[in-house]
């Protein structure tokens, strides 16, 4: 469903991601971790366009979105969910979850999305800036599901959120991916949170990716490792 080959990202002269290449299959989650500042953000802002890319190849399906800008990856299924959540605090709930439906030309929000966050129908008259952190990350993710993506990217979701709402937040997004079969991305530094969602494990330090693991195969101390400053 997404495959990258050979992705080069660079801030000015400064090159960031050196050559990276993985594939997401249809209906994987797979969770990229590392340290802060190892290229997790940045890699999701390239596969989002929000940071163009130096070299290298983003394909979706079949369809290549490298050169794309960051509306038109949404239109061919790429949707995202930024660190930090980024929702419009001075705009209803109803007002940002329809913010994503400009792609799909429908108006009204599917009851779909509130059967997945049944807080969101109970405030979607109320302002996003007057929710709670784990309420508007509910938000962020609705507000990407409404562009009806194949393909999720989640930067950080956990950043900020309370326990029993991550756990939530797990059982959630294998929903989505259950009943919508759509990939999904997420970064990530906490690594129960990983270990609870991905089929896979992908590992990247210093903008290279260093390691990858099965979830059912998978070394919790190498990855601690990696994770440890």
């Amino acid at each position: 469903m997404l495959t990258v080959q050979d992705l080069h990202v660079a801030y000015g002269q400064s090159e960031v991601l050196h050559g990276l290449d993985f594939r997401i299959a249809p209906g994987e989650i797979v969770a990229i971790m590392g340290r802060n500042g190892m290229g997790k953000t940045t890699l999701m802002k390239a596969l989002m366009g929000v940071v163009p890319t130096k070299s290298g190849h983003v394909t979706v399906g079949t369809d290549e979105i490298t050169g794309l800008k960051s509306y038109e990856r949404v239109a061919k299924g790429v949707a995202y969910v930024p660190q930090g959540r980024m929702i419009f605090s001075t705009m209803t709930v109803k007002e940002n979850i329809e913010t994503g439906l400009t792609t799909t030309g429908e108006s009204e929000v599917p009851d779909s999305i509130y059967e997945l966050f049944p807080v969101l129908l109970e405030m979607k008259g109320r302002r996003g800036g007057n929710l709670s952190g784990g309420q508007q990350q509910q938000l962020a993710i609705a507000r990407a599901l409404a562009s009806k993506p194949k393909v999720l990217l989640l930067d950080e979701p956990t950043e900020g959120i309370q326990p029993s709402i991550i756990r939530d937040m797990a059982r959630t997004l294998k929903r989505i991916r259950d009943e919508r079969g759509l990939s999904i991305v997420v970064s990530e530094q906490v690594l129960s949170f990983a270990l609870d969602i991905a089929d896979r494990i992908l590992v990247i330090e210093n903008g290279e990716i260093v390691h990858e693991e099965d979830r059912d195969a998978v070394d919790e101390a190498k990855i601690s490792s990696f994770l440890s400053v």
